[in-house]
């Protein structure tokens, strides 16, 4: 009975076989005119009916005579093209159609992936396609569907090929192109930038010297003092390892979305990148996430595990839909973050006043930190306001994108005149110009 069940779910008649049969029909209707047309119509019923059970017969010869696999990375890198494999054999003794449709996790709403190609006997395809997830989670694929026709295409087999298979979709992890970061050197001197206080404010040991003038008798090494019979002092230096921290805001004006991504995805995946280089570099990253309360605080390390440990973290995050406390966060970054450091924050403002209530803690921040703030253009306003206006509707819309724009500089202007680095961009740009902007930073406060 299973047997009769799974071939009747796996048996189809193609359309030549529906083409011809309603070929056959129209003999049929034509005899009633033409006599002599209805032993013409039977013999055609007869060998269509002959074929069908030949191709029947051959389809049904072997019971797995197409072989089929889905290879899927580990996990896929959100925002990013992920390439997904499907190989099959084709194990029949003659050359077949094969037309393939595979079952996408419902996120990515794509109905019409299929593959159509031709076996030859013993004949080994691979198909290759290319997702892009925008939102990070697990996402579940199906059953790989493979419909099978021989030569003679009247008869379809359905194979399915049990391929259920869950993938976690991590923040972006592939590394950004080397050709677009900004080429740093030391003529940014020439151009006018000005030396920045170091990072960090720690020091390394470096040796114990003999005292010169000119030196802190406060490091005068006692000990070394008493065994040389002269003053010795304790030689340091600044360190080379400084700690970087990105600070992720999880508000509500990080939900907006952009091109099927939220605003909390660009951070996570610049700040995804922006520690990579920064560990490549050998200084100390870490992680702060907040929204209205801290979510999740990683101390800035230099661990082989660092990295994995950051992805993870980021991983789960999700925006809430309250304003942002950033009293809270001024509290919690002075008692957990002890020396200076550079912090990038990502965020968002939408609205002056939105902006001043938050200005205050983010200005006591700066007193002991270097800071970055990192917010983000309304690019669908952008369009607006380049469009031309042809009504007194399009006229007023385009008036209210302005003023939003304008917003947006008016904010950029007042953080940079308390002394708050900034950082205008793109949602696409984010990662790009997060990490032009830490190379600055760096080659900056090293000349």
């Amino acid at each position: 009975m299973k047997y009769l069940i799974a071939l009747y779910r796996s048996l189809m008649l193609a359309r030549r076989a529906y083409t011809s049969l309603a070929a056959i029909v129209a003999l049929f209707i034509a005899s009633y005119f033409i006599p002599a047309l209805m032993d013409i119509a039977y013999l055609a019923l007869l060998f269509l009916i002959l074929l069908v059970l030949i191709d029947f017969m051959a389809l049904y010869s072997r019971r797995q005579a197409i072989t089929g696999i889905r290879i899927l990375p580990e996990r896929f890198s959100n925002g990013d093209i992920n390439l997904v494999q499907l190989q099959f054999q084709n194990k029949y003794p003659f050359t077949t159609r094969l037309e393939v449709i595979d079952e996408l996790p419902w996120r990515f709403q794509i109905r019409n992936q299929r593959e159509c190609t031709i076996l030859k006997p013993g004949e080994e395809r691979q198909f290759n396609y290319e997702l892009l997830p925008v939102e990070r989670g697990e996402y579940e694929f199906g059953d790989i569907n493979a419909y099978v026709k021989s030569p003679l295409r009247l008869v379809e087999r359905r194979y399915i090929f049990p391929a259920r298979q869950i993938v976690p979709v991590y923040p972006s992890y592939q590394w950004v192109s080397k050709k677009r970061l900004l080429g740093v050197s030391s003529r940014m001197n020439e151009m006018g930038s000005r030396r920045l206080r170091k990072l960090g404010r720690s020091m390394e040991f470096e040796q114990i010297k003999e005292y010169v003038r000119g030196d802190d008798y406060r490091n005068v090494n006692w000990n070394a003092t008493a065994r040389k019979d002269e003053l010795m002092v304790n030689s340091f230096t600044d360190e080379k390892s400084q700690h970087i921290y990105c600070l992720i805001d999880k508000g509500r004006n990080m939900k907006m979305p952009f091109e099927g991504m939220t605003l909390l995805d660009y951070a996570i995946n610049a700040s995804l990148m922006l520690t990579h280089l920064a560990l490549s570099r050998q200084d100390k990253a870490g992680l702060l996430t907040f929204g209205t309360k801290i979510e999740n605080f990683l101390p800035a390390d230099r661990k082989g595990t660092q990295m994995e440990t950051i992805l993870e973290c980021l991983y789960r995050e999700q925006t809430h839909f309250l304003e942002t406390d950033f009293e809270a966060l001024y509290s919690y970054v002075r008692s957990k973050i002890k020396g200076r450091s550079l912090l990038v924050m990502f965020t968002n403002f939408e609205s002056i006043p939105g902006f001043q209530r938050q200005l205050p803690y983010l200005r006591q921040i700066a007193k002991y930190h270097l800071l970055l703030v990192v917010f983000f253009e309304n690019t669908e306003l952008k369009v607006l306001r380049e469009k031309k206006a042809e009504s007194l509707e399009e006229i007023y819309i385009k008036t209210i994108a302005d003023k939003f724009a304008f917003e947006k500089r008016l904010i950029v202007k007042e953080l940079q005149q308390h002394g708050i680095l900034t950082l205008l961009t793109s949602p696409r740009e984010v990662t790009v110009n997060a990490i032009n902007k830490y190379l600055e930073l760096k080659e900056r406060q090293a000349t």
